[in-house]
């Protein structure tokens, strides 16, 4: 299965799928909508990355971010730590076809705040979903959650970074599963 995957920030969540490529899917493209430094592990990986940078009006950058990410002809899109809100344009191109990771076991939690709000309101456990994306803010189908307890005094980045090691372990494992049910669905 080709993939393209959708960065922001640190590629942890790339990497992770970059040592995991090869039997269940392929990584054909990687789409960052700044300069960051999960492109630099996308070079290192040899896996061919551009920079589709948000502009001033929101649906032209989403047609361009559709071209970019279409050029690769995807089978699925894999938003890893992407932290923009994907528009009708785009999501348009690419109908069932886009996945998201969140550091909580939605639908408690969407946003760009998740850990933090987790925390503030007091939960014993939190943890992470991969989920379809739909227009709204996390609101897509849930693929799979995994748990993460939160342990008592924790602080944000702690708990995040517990959540991001199952995050990472989880999203590998929806593309093994993904795989044959994406090629057996018809366009």
């Amino acid at each position: 299965m080709r993939i393209v995957v959708l960065v922001s920030g640190s590629g942890t969540l790339l990497q992770a799928l970059i040592n995991a490529a090869g039997k269940a899917f392929t990584i054909a493209k990687v789409v960052a909508d700044k300069p960051c430094p999960a492109l630099q592990r996308a070079a290192r990986a040899g896996i061919e990355a551009e920079v589709v940078a948000l502009g001033e009006d929101r649906g032209v950058w989403n047609r361009r971010l559709a071209a970019a990410v279409g050029s690769a002809a995807p089978e699925l899109v894999v938003s890893a730590g992407f932290m923009k809100i994907l528009g009708p344009e785009f999501l348009r191109q690419f109908p069932q076809r886009i996945i998201n990771t969140h550091p909580a076991l939605l639908p408690s939690f969407p946003g760009a705040h998740a850990v933090r709000d987790a925390l503030a309101y007091g939960v014993k456990v939190s943890g992470s979903t991969v989920h379809f994306v739909d227009e709204g803010v996390d609101t897509g189908p849930i693929i799979a959650q995994q748990p993460v307890a939160v342990r008592e005094g924790d602080t944000e980045e702690e708990l995040h970074e517990r959540i991001k090691v199952v995050e990472r372990e989880l999203i590998v494992s929806v593309l093994e599963t993904l795989r044959d049910k994406v090629r057996a669905r018809p366009d």
